[in-house]
């Protein structure tokens, strides 16, 4: 049986160093605190919305500030974090001078589902940082990514650059490897998409929607992303939430902590993360809270919508 520390210890002194293995460690209880937060939530009374607001401009819940401050005293826990990024921060936290990373996380991705018991999660990236100017890097540089998923079951999916493990909770607190080396179905007739968007989309997302559904696709659409990740890395598919016709190359989704670690994952299992025209871990961030049209999933469905942008860019320079 392999834990989650048996297998951090088994990538020590390879794509692991010691300083690593502690911040991912206290990373995975983090995440083991929050299921647990989670599982009682409505006995404790943290259900509803506070009467704060986040620099997104989104309404917090009381889970969201409990979810934030777990994972900040994660990174407190771990000597080698030099700044803590979140989505419920305006700006990035010092957390010790001396540390060499910095971690990135969105506490807890689509909480706006939490009051009817929908599948939500935790997501984050460790990348090397020794300044705050270091943190505005591309996705490339991320050194490991992951995210909980609390659904029926907490999963943590761990990936240290090549391959994504998939770890479960099991009843004495633990993480269990449930599957090693997951790779993404090339091929999948299953996309997610919001489809009252459906106005707001481009071309290349209509015809894309369209020739899928008259070749027999089916809509999957729980709207928390971790959800829709969790199953296209378990049986493939597309997820897509595009950029606004009106304003091209915008989006919804963030850059550093949500759409960064999900492409670094979808391509470490063999799969494709696009922004419209460009890779999402190949965008050089500007901002913290940056945001970004995302889509990915299988990798030849994502190439036939890769295809479509470069053939729209090529007809606009002709």
């Amino acid at each position: 049986m392999m834990t989650f520390e048996t297998y951090l210890e088994s990538h020590r002194g390879g794509a692991l160093n010691d300083d690593l293995v502690i911040v991912l460690r206290e990373i995975a209880e983090a995440t083991r605190q929050i299921s647990d937060k989670l599982r009682t939530s409505s006995l404790a009374g943290l259900t509803g919305a506070t009467e704060v607001t986040n620099v997104q401009g989104e309404t917090q819940k009381p889970l969201d500030v409990i979810s934030n401050e777990i994972l900040l005293e994660a990174c407190r826990k771990s000597p080698a974090v030099a700044f803590a990024v979140s989505e419920e921060l305006d700006t990035e936290v010092e957390v010790h001078a001396a540390g060499k990373y910095a971690v990135i996380f969105d506490p807890l991705d689509g909480s706006s589902n939490l009051d009817v018991n929908v599948t939500v999660g935790t997501i984050f990236s460790v990348i090397a940082a020794t300044r705050s100017q270091d943190i505005l890097q591309s996705g490339r540089g991320q050194l490991v990514a992951g995210y909980a998923a609390y659904g029926p079951q907490t999963t943590l999916l761990l990936s240290v650059g090549k391959g994504v493990q998939i770890f479960t909770l099991n009843a004495a607190g633990d993480y269990v490897m449930t599957a090693a080396n997951v790779t993404i179905p090339s091929d999948s007739k299953e996309f997610a998409i919001n489809a009252a968007r459906r106005p707001s989309w481009d071309d290349v997302i209509v015809d894309y929607i369209d020739s899928s559904i008259a070749g027999g696709h089916n809509m999957r659409w729980v709207a928390s992303m971790v959800a829709d990740a969790h199953r296209i890395f378990n049986r493939g598919g597309v997820f897509m939430y595009p950029a606004d016709r009106a304003k091209p190359g915008s989006g919804r989704l963030r850059l550093l902590y949500e759409a960064n670690p999900i492409g670094f994952l979808v391509e470490a299992a063999g799969g494709a993360a696009i922004a419209g025209k460009i890779d999402i871990l190949d965008i050089q961030p500007t901002s913290l809270h940056q945001r970004v049209p995302v889509i990915f999933g299988s990798e030849n469905e994502v190439a036939k919508i890769r295809a479509a942008y470069h053939e729209e860019r090529m007809a606009e320079v002709a």
